[in-house]
């Protein structure tokens, strides 16, 4: 891109992109954003897919540990609670209109 005589280039302070603004116009005309430093390399590709595989893979299997123990505290809660119905005493509940 050309640069004319009312532009100006610029750098940003904060983000260090590249502005080209053009004094006539009070606005800016171009923005280029720096070059990232810490972008991963193409052969570190292979190497960060398979740390988010295993990563994904352990998060699934914590998952399913979980649900396989939520089943077995669901069973020993009810059988407690069917221990606690078994030993109290059958009684015949009050209805409102015996009461009279």
């Amino acid at each position: 891109m050309t640069k004319l005589g009312s532009e100006l280039e610029l750098t940003c302070p904060s983000c260090r992109a590249s502005l080209v603004v053009d004094t006539n116009l009070r606005r800016v005309v171009s923005h280029r954003e720096p070059e990232r430093t810490d972008k991963p390399e193409l052969d570190e590709a292979t190497r960060i897919l398979a740390a988010e595989a295993a990563r994904r893979d352990a998060l699934f299997e914590q998952s399913v540990k979980a649900e396989k123990g939520r089943g077995d505290a669901l069973d020993r809660r009810f059988d407690e609670a069917l221990r606690q119905a078994k030993q109290e005493p059958i009684t015949r509940p009050e209805r409102d209109f015996d009461l009279d």
